[in-house]
């Protein structure tokens, strides 16, 4: 038998070596054979258009709903205002109106010219979309200087905005009450009464009480030294000597006399017509039906006829015109059965109780408890 060549168990080096070497070229093959990537390119269909379109809508909406928040938010600023210590609250008319009648509100004891009543005056005075004025009148009166006070501050924001005022009678508008309404001027057909109201009440009064009997029975003598005779005129120890009553009634007649001035000056016909004011200024409170047929006011009406009378008067369009009203926040103190005073408060008070003060003021009450009540409510 011939022999039979020799196998090796494993491949040799150059072998292996050529193997991988055909196996790398097989690969680069195969790479170089595959197909190249595809580009996937989207092509946008005819709804593109469409989407744009309703894009653009809805930012023109946006900006449209911005706007119109922007103008409701300047329209109702007015409304969460606080300076000066009170609010704008809608009375009637258009919410939306930019054009307004304000009412300022004069109502109860009229004892101090700072307060409420001057802060509405201001925010009135300030405020540029303000076209008419009315005047709403609920009180008796109140100390001489108080009502001038007012009356003055009054008149000259009627003569400062150059706008139409019209005044509402409430409950009462008398003495005080009734020279504060006079800042209404000479207009025609401007001073309006409740059916119910009552005005009048032309007059001063000084409030003066001697109790120097009472002393005498508990045998208590008032041994004050003062500067001057004068200086306890009034004094309530002592009767008022003729000499001291003279000087006192024409401190009086004084005072009196301006009050007729300043009716004279709202109405018109008193000015033509001296004798006919003093036949009425006695003090006496009249109805509404005695005081038109007076001439003391000129219509009877409620004070939705007297706005309409400032829109009439300020040429202003009823159905886009906003009326407001203002509001004083209550103060925690003020909120009945918390009302707090020290001793020092209740000094002061009985003090300022025991000046000697000329009113216009009717009331039914004695003087000095007029008087009393007054300044707890000042305070």
């Amino acid at each position: 038998m011939a022999d039979q060549p020799n196998v090796p168990n494993s491949e040799s080096p150059q072998s292996v070596a050529n193997t991988a070497a055909a196996a790398s070229m097989e690969a680069n093959a195969r790479v170089t054979q595959s197909p190249p990537p595809q580009t996937i390119v989207i092509q946008q269909g005819g709804g593109g258009g469409l989407l744009r379109l309703f894009a653009l809508f809805g930012w023109v909406g946006f900006v449209c709903c911005a706007l119109f928040a922007l103008v409701q938010l300047m329209t109702f600023a007015d409304y969460f205002d606080t300076s000066g210590g009170i609010t704008e609250k809608h009375h009637s008319g258009s919410v939306l109106a930019s054009d307004k009648v304000a009412i300022i509100s004069v109502s109860g004891l009229i004892a101090n010219g700072e307060g409420f009543v001057k802060h509405q005056i201001d925010r009135v005075r300030e405020d540029d979309s303000v076209k008419a004025i009315v005047l709403r009148v609920d009180s008796p009166g109140g100390t001489v200087t108080a009502s001038d006070y007012m009356f003055h501050h009054l008149t000259k924001l009627r003569e400062e905005k150059k706008v139409p005022m019209v005044v509402s009678m409430g409950s009462m508008a008398a003495s005080g009450g009734y020279y504060v309404a006079m800042a209404v001027g000479d207009q025609e057909k401007s001073i309006y009464a409740e059916p119910t109201t009552t005005t009048g009440s032309i007059g001063v009064i000084l409030p003066h009480y001697d109790i120097s009997g009472l002393m005498e029975r508990f045998d208590v003598k008032d041994d004050s030294i003062a500067s001057h005779p004068r200086k306890q005129m009034l004094a309530m120890t002592r009767p008022v000597p003729d000499e001291h009553r003279a000087l006192i009634q024409e401190y009086i007649d004084e005072s009196f006399g301006r009050f007729k001035d300043i009716v004279k000056k709202g109405r018109p016909k008193f000015r033509e017509d001296a004798a006919a004011l003093d036949e009425l200024a006695t003090g006496e409170i009249f109805s509404a039906t005695k005081a038109k047929e007076n001439g003391l006011i000129d219509e009877i009406g409620f004070i939705e006829e007297a706005i309409d009378r400032a829109i009439e008067l300020a040429n202003l369009d009823k159905d886009d015109t906003r009326v407001v009203r203002y509001l004083a926040p209550a103060s925690f103190f003020e909120i009945p059965g918390l009302a707090m005073s020290s001793r020092d408060s209740q000094l002061t008070t009985l003090m300022e109780l025991s000046s000697p003060r000329a009113y216009y003021l009717a009331t039914s009450l004695p003087p000095l408890v007029a008087s009393w009540s007054m300044l707890l409510q000042e305070r």
